[in-house]
């Protein structure tokens, strides 16, 4: 039984280790820059537009890829660049958080791509209001 658990954990380790270089270590490694890491809704009705934008620059000197981006939350993750994003260039990441739960907006999402940081936190902040 041991022997099965020990196998099943190296495999396990191994799959996720070699799953995370597909795309880390294949692609150059770039910078980039977001204009804003934080969107602060403020205060807001309910129910109103939640969509908001995160832009960014490529600062590096390869090509930017955007392979996934992480939610914590009850947003949508509407856009994403699906492209290289040029050296110089500037692209976006739209979201949208759902106005409709009334109450505090602390949310985070997390971009993964050839990032020399591995991991960029973007944070949700605000307050939904109740209705009047």
């Amino acid at each position: 039984m041991k022997k099965i658990l020990h196998i099943f954990f190296i495999v396990a380790v191994t799959s996720t280790a070699l799953n995370a270089q597909n795309n880390s270590t294949l692609d150059p490694l770039t910078t980039i820059k977001f204009d804003s890491t934080t969107i602060d809704y403020g205060e807001i009705k309910k129910g109103s537009d939640g969509v908001r934008v995160f832009t960014f620059t490529n600062t590096g000197e390869e090509l930017l890829k955007i392979y996934k981006i992480y939610s914590s939350c009850s947003c949508d993750i509407l856009s994403k660049p699906e492209n290289p994003i040029k050296p110089g260039d500037k692209g976006e990441i739209k979201v949208k958080y759902d106005t409709n739960k009334v109450g505090p907006i602390v949310k985070t999402l997390t971009v993964y791509g050839n990032i020399k940081e591995k991991l960029i936190p973007l944070k949700l902040k605000g307050l939904v209001l109740k209705d009047s």
